[in-house]
């Protein structure tokens, strides 16, 4: 069987490159008979590093992608590719020259702008996972660690409510007030600010209790 042919990709970025590598492999996952050599170079931010880069892709006759907006090296990049008989592909200016047009605004030229937002995202699915790890006060170490604490009796919604605050990246840890249980020592070493007390109408939880003993016959 013949040995698949090898393309060198440079991946060139004044972030971390992540978007431009994912661009990169859905369209090269289209020539299965061909074996892409990916190297990526996140944080370029200097024509100097450019020229060297150039310099490596020469060597190896590689196809350059990048997803520079700091304002100056895209075009710098293209150019010098292009003198270098170099294939760049600016996977970020097309676009971004549209929306600018169509709406008259300047681009920020903010590098790292969507990795910002992953960020987010990911401090929201930790904040998820917290309030999953720390319900009904399965570990009391939890409300040392944690943004928020509640306290309620049963069906107070203190669950519901720690995975509504979790959504908005806040680490919620919850305890349910039981009569004569042991309150956990850590909950003393909490500042006060930080617990928050849950209480329903009487007649509400007797309802739903009521409700829930029907379920279980």
């Amino acid at each position: 069987m013949a040995q698949p042919r090898q393309l060198y990709l440079f991946l060139i970025s004044d972030s971390v490159g992540e978007t431009g590598f994912k661009l990169t492999q859905a369209a090269m996952a289209q020539f299965p008979e061909i074996k892409p050599i990916y190297e990526r170079y996140p944080f370029v931010n200097t024509k100097e590093k450019i020229d060297e880069l150039i310099e490596n892709a020469k060597e190896k006759n590689a196809i350059i992608t990048h997803t520079l907006v700091t304002q100056g090296l895209s075009e710098y990049l293209q150019i010098e590719a292009a003198n270098n008989n170099l294939t760049s592909i600016d996977l970020l200016s097309p676009l971004v020259r549209s929306v600018s047009k169509r709406f008259e605004l300047e681009p920020t030229h903010e590098a790292g702008a969507l990795h910002h937002l992953n960020e987010t995202y990911f401090d929201r699915i930790s904040a998820m996972e917290f309030a999953v790890l720390y319900d009904d006060g399965k570990d009391p170490h939890g409300f040392l660690e944690a943004d928020v604490v509640l306290l309620g009796i049963s069906r107070t919604s203190k669950t519901p409510i720690s995975l509504f605050l979790a959504n908005r990246n806040i680490k919620v840890a919850n305890l349910p007030l039981v009569p004569q249980a042991h309150i956990p020592d850590e909950l003393y070493q909490v500042d006060p600010k930080k617990i928050i007390g849950l209480t329903n109408d009487p007649k509400v939880l007797n309802n739903i209790r009521r409700e829930r003993m029907i379920a279980y016959g």
